[in-house]
């Protein structure tokens, strides 16, 4: 295994505790990136020859290399996968009674570029990094060896992987499920197996929506940017008088009706296709109001540069749905931008509130599911916040 060298003081981020290593962070004249092969593993040191652990490279990528081992010349091998992939599993069956959730969440389980996850005999798998794919077959039979899945579903379309240069169409092994069958707080969702957002499902605001859940009973909801109807069902199934969702696409509107006729058939459920901020503002001027509003947009800020940008809707966003809420009424806000700061987040809930002259009182914060666990050294890792707040 080879030396990769970082420059004078570029160790110290990675003696905290992360495993990123950036390209220009690299000492170029010891160790030329163009020399390391897309996958390759090697031993990192610091400018003076100290050992910082192995990671796997890609010389193509802006984060040229990331850390899978505190020991030199560790390799990324069977052995080691097996182990992390095991400790994974038992801090997940330590967690949940039913193998319905996320296996492996990258850097949060000291895989990074790995995210599994888990529905009964059916795991669907991300690869993101050069690292990984290099390993696609190992980590297919540690799989195997583990837990002997049905199914599996390689979901490859990330924009990730354009970044590291690697394939983007999907794969799978056997014959897969056409829906996949997920039980959560009470509820039995459909979600769709290969051709969901993401991999089918949101472990992620499983918490969450139990949490805002406890506030349904005899509430009018408003699920804004619903996909299956995670939070708007949850609330159906807890005693909700009526649920609307809204969703710009027709399939997850399709299934959310379908999954509330399941869990809640006596709860009236509307669906609304459309764009979400043209919709919330059509529904203010028909006179429509809601006493809970949950409310989950796709990431707005998606790359640093982008956070001006991705402030403003989230604080339009956030404004037009309190405008929707009754007097008293329950709003739950979320965001799965890393780059937008949970405090931000707040921000734009109180703002919204303050436009309308009435005040916001927090009553829980919550962030991403135990599954989804987040790396003490990497602040990139926590990305998911949602704020449940009575307005008036």
């Amino acid at each position: 295994m080879r030396k990769l060298w970082l420059k004078k003081n570029e160790d110290r981020r990675l003696r905290a505790g992360h495993l990123w290593v950036f390209s220009n962070e690299v000492d170029v004249q010891k160790s030329p990136l163009t020399d390391f092969a897309p996958g390759e593993e090697a031993t990192l040191c610091d400018a003076r020859g100290a050992t910082l652990g192995s990671a796997c490279l890609n010389p193509a990528s802006l984060i040229c290399a990331r850390l899978h081992s505190r020991q030199g010349g560790q390799p990324l091998d069977a052995a080691l996968l097996r182990q992390r992939l095991g400790a994974a599993l038992a801090l997940r069956e330590r967690l949940y009674p039913g193998p319905w959730y996320r296996l492996c969440h990258g850097e949060g389980d000291f895989l990074p570029g790995l995210v599994i996850d888990r529905y009964g005999d059916h795991l669907t798998i991300q690869i993101s990094t050069a690292g990984m794919e290099a390993r696609r077959e190992i980590i297919e039979a540690c799989l195997d060896e583990i837990l002997a899945p049905a199914t599996l579903f390689w979901d490859n379309d990330l924009a990730a992987r354009g970044l590291e240069g690697l394939p983007r169409e999907p794969q799978s092994r056997g014959a897969l499920p056409r829906r996949l069958l997920v039980p959560e707080n009470g509820c039995r969702f459909r979600a769709p197996c290969a051709t969901g957002q993401k991999t089918g499902w949101f472990y992620d605001q499983r918490g969450n929506r139990r949490e805002a859940a406890r506030y349904a009973q005899g509430a009018d909801v408003l699920d804004i940017f619903c996909y299956a109807g995670g939070f708007g069902v949850t609330a159906a199934a807890a005693g909700a008088r009526s649920v609307t969702f809204l969703d710009a696409s027709p399939q997850a509107l399709a299934l959310a009706r379908e999954n509330a006729a399941v869990n809640a058939p006596a709860c009236p459920a509307e669906t609304i296709c459309g764009d979400a901020f043209q919709q919330l503002n059509e529904l203010y001027e028909e006179g429509r109001r809601f006493s809970l509003i949950c409310l989950d947009p796709p990431a707005f800020i998606k790359r640093r540069k982008d956070v001006a940008q991705g402030l403003a809707a989230y604080r339009k966003i956030n404004a037009l749905a309190l405008r929707l809420l009754t007097p008293g009424g329950i709003v739950a806000s979320s965001s799965c931008s890393h780059h937008l700061p949970a405090e931000a987040l707040r921000g734009c809930v109180a703002q919204a509130a303050a436009r309308r002259r009435l005040h916001a009182r927090l009553l829980f914060a919550g962030g991403q599911g135990p599954d989804h666990p987040v790396h003490s050294a990497m602040p990139e890792t926590a990305y998911l916040k949602c704020f449940i707040a009575q307005v008036g």
